[in-house]
């Protein structure tokens, strides 16, 4: 649903004419407050038009101060049957129980908003109000297992940033809200205005909803600053060698030091980090749909596309051109 192209912000007449959109932020007491970060896209979005085009209110079950899983709490206004354009509803560090007047609340909200979303684990919230059946919805990875466990109706995609099905949006962990919310406001007053919006808060402006959740990075989790810098190098240059030695020189270790210590900290061995750098690098570059598989596999570092076959068989179990396939049809369905 995201359109190809926008026009630049301040410069189409529709603009001035589009009505304030009312966004209700769901929390309720233990969620997590970076979900909130999420209010940084509306706001700015606001200042790129230059007038208020998103009105953005904070709501729970019974009002007033609400505790985050940090302690920080939040003002709210209680929720009744006031009409908003979108809700969102935020998750927590673990699965919270959703009442049933937030289920009602919900089902509602479905029915008389033009979208629902969710983001991290506030997708148990719109499966418990039944808004998730017969969709396919996301969530935080560590718990993708738990939603198609308790909700079997609901077709849980782990391995992804956003979904959007319909009117209903759902997000992974806490971060991947942004993404989300990016993707509302680029769908409603397009792409350059969503690419400034993403500029301004420093992030990336199109990570893709089809985009792993799974970072090669924090999988490996190095303990030491020089094996932490090493790999930031390599992920720099991943189309250069990358061998033990030229990453023992980056520590400032003999490359046999460097191998033993590289196992020590991330349980791996150096090529196996580095092969797995390269198929993160090679799956995004797919997912963005722009270059042939042939020169992804030469700008990861790959050298030749067979190379790049076996790599990703080993690390996804599947392809390149399965990967590219589900690529282009994740992408059919949401234009």
């Amino acid at each position: 649903m995201r359109s190809e192209s926008g026009p630049q912000a301040d410069e189409s007449p529709t603009f001035q004419d589009m009505m304030t959109k009312r966004i209700g932020m769901l929390v309720f007491p233990g969620f997590q407050i970076l979900d909130l970060a999420a209010v940084a896209a509306f706001e700015l979005a606001n200042a790129c038009v230059g007038k208020p085009v998103y009105e953005v209110v904070l709501l729970s079950e019974n009002g007033g101060l609400v505790p985050s899983s940090s302690g920080i709490a939040t003002d709210t206004r209680r929720f009744d049957t006031s009409k908003f354009d979108t809700l969102i509803m935020c998750g927590g560090l673990t699965i919270a129980p959703t009442s049933p007047a937030m289920c009602e609340f919900l089902r509602a909200g479905h029915r008389a908003s033009r979208r629902v979303a969710s983001i991290c684990t506030g997708a148990f919230g719109l499966a418990d109000a039944g808004l998730l059946d017969g969709r396919r919805a996301t969530t935080h990875w560590a718990f993708a297992q738990e939603l198609q466990k308790r909700h079997p109706l609901v077709n849980v995609q782990p391995d992804r940033i956003f979904i959007n099905d319909g009117s209903l949006w759902t997000s992974a962990g806490m971060t991947a809200g942004i993404d989300l919310v990016l993707a509302l406001v680029e769908n409603d007053i397009g792409d350059e205005a969503a690419r400034l919006i993403a500029k301004k808060l420093v992030v990336y402006h199109r990570r893709a909803g089809g985009q792993s959740q799974y970072s090669a990075l924090l999988e490996l989790e190095p303990k030491s600053d020089r094996i932490q810098r090493t790999l930031a190098h390599a992920r720099a240059n991943l189309s250069d060698p990358l061998s033990v030695e030229d990453l023992a020189e980056v520590a400032h270790l003999s490359p046999r030091q460097f191998s033993r210590v590289f196992k020590a900290e991330t349980g791996w061995s150096p090529a196996h980090a580095v092969e797995s750098l390269r198929v993160e690098a090679a799956r995004a570059m797919i997912d963005a749909g722009s270059l042939t598989l042939g020169v992804v596999a030469q700008e990861a570092g790959f050298g030749d596309l067979e190379r790049m076959r076996r790599a990703f068989l080993r690390t996804l179990g599947v392809p390149p051109q399965s990967v590219r396939r589900k690529a282009r049809q994740l992408a059919a369905t949401t234009h």
